[in-house]
C-alpha cells in the first residue's frame, strides 16, 4: 500500500469509500452520497493547507484523508479541518494511521497552525486514531445531528501543528 496525492482517476473510489460511510455509519452527517463533482472540487482546491490523499494498493484505493477550511472567515486561515475514511475491510490495518500521518506532515510543511477533527459518536476506532496521533478532546456537542432515526453527539478534537 502507498499513500499519495489523489488524482481525478481516484474520485470514483473515493466516492465509493465515502458513500459506504454515508449509508452505513454516523462518521459523516451526509444523508446522501455527494456527487463526484464534490470530490473533484476538493481535488482542485488551491487553498493553502487543502490536501486530498489516498491510500492505495495495486488494484484499488482503500481509503483517503483530506484537509479543508475549518470556517470560511479569513481569521480561520491557519486552521484546517481534517477527515479520514477507509473501506470497511481496511479498518484496523494501520492504513488510516499511514494516510493521516502523511496528511498531518503536509499540514506542518504548510505551516498550518491547528488541525481540527469532528468525530460523531460512537466511533471508538476514530477516537483511538486521533488520540494516538496527538489530538486532544476539546469538547462535545450533544445531539447536534440526526441520522438513522437517532440523535448523535460529536466530539471535537484539535492538534497543535506549530510550536
Amino acid at each position: 500500500m502507498i499513500v499519495r496525492p489523489a488524482t481525478a482517476a481516484d474520485v470514483p473510489a473515493i466516492a465509493a469509500v465515502y458513500g459506504h460511510a454515508v449509508r452505513h455509519t454516523v462518521a459523516t452527517f451526509d444523508l446522501v452520497d455527494p456527487p463526484e463533482s464534490y470530490w473533484l472540487d476538493k481535488l482542485a482546491s488551491v487553498q493553502h493547507g487543502d490536501h486530498l490523499l489516498v491510500v492505495a494498493g495495486e488494484d484499488r484505493v482503500v481509503g483517503f484523508a483530506y484537509s479543508s477550511a475549518f470556517r470560511p472567515r479569513p481569521a480561520y486561515a491557519g486552521t484546517r479541518e481534517t477527515s479520514v475514511y477507509l473501506a470497511p475491510d481496511a479498518v484496523g490495518t494501520g492504513l488510516g494511521t499511514a494516510v493521516y500521518t502523511e496528511l498531518l506532515r503536509l499540514l506542518r510543511t504548510d505551516r498550518v497552525h491547528r488541525a481540527v477533527a469532528v468525530i460523531a459518536q460512537p466511533n471508538p476506532a476514530s477516537v483511538a486514531l486521533h488520540e494516538r496521533l496527538g489530538f486532544e478532546l476539546v469538547g462535545t456537542l450533544h445531539e447536534v445531528g440526526r441520522k438513522f432515526d437517532r440523535w448523535v453527539d460529536t466530539n471535537w478534537y484539535q492538534l497543535a501543528l506549530e510550536p
